[in-house]
């Protein structure tokens, strides 16, 4: 009998060996209004329709995350089928809740920090909260990938200061 998922940096991906299957959960954080459900709604409208699902969304009524955002992919290759479900979480503070559990079982996260000057300290507080979620979940080794958005804006930070915005100072 083959074991239920493999595992790797101290999580585990679904692995179906009969089906040829590999299911993974990859989680959006960040802070309020950073872009999170933009993100999603980018990666609908340019994944192909046959491996995309139904973009589900749950907003309040000024356009915030309720709960989650949920899209399920299937990436098909030659040998492997790869069934991606790709979740954004709330930024606002009072949802630690839900991040915590949306968060539980993820295999990757994608931390989506706003680039206006302005959001430093917003980056940094959410920064700081994922990651702990992260450890209390006993997932601080999953693959996270920081992603700047907005940085179209006139004003988006420099470079050279995009990654210090979890400096202490």
């Amino acid at each position: 009998m083959r074991p239920p998922g493999l595992r790797y940096a101290d999580q585990v991906a679904a692995i179906d060996f009969a089906e040829r299957q590999i299911t993974l959960k990859v989680v959006y954080c960040g802070p309020p209004l950073s872009g999170k459900t933009s993100n999603l709604a980018a990666l609908y409208a340019r994944a192909d329709e046959r491996g995309r699902g139904r973009l589900m969304t749950l907003d309040t009524k000024d356009d915030r995350t309720l709960f989650f955002d949920l899209l399920p992919m299937v990436i098909r290759t030659a040998n492997l089928a790869f069934r991606i479900k790709v979740y954004t979480v709330p930024g606002q503070p009072i949802h630690e809740a839900t991040r915590r559990v949306v968060l539980t079982g993820a295999d990757g996260v994608v931390f989506v920090a706003d680039s206006a000057p302005d959001r430093r300290d917003a980056n940094r507080d959410s920064w700081i909260q994922t990651t702990r979620l992260l450890q209390s979940n006993g997932a601080e080794r999953i693959p996270m990938v920081l992603q700047y958005n907005k940085r179209d804006l006139a004003d988006a930070v420099a470079w050279d200061d995009a990654d210090r915005f979890d400096d202490h100072h």
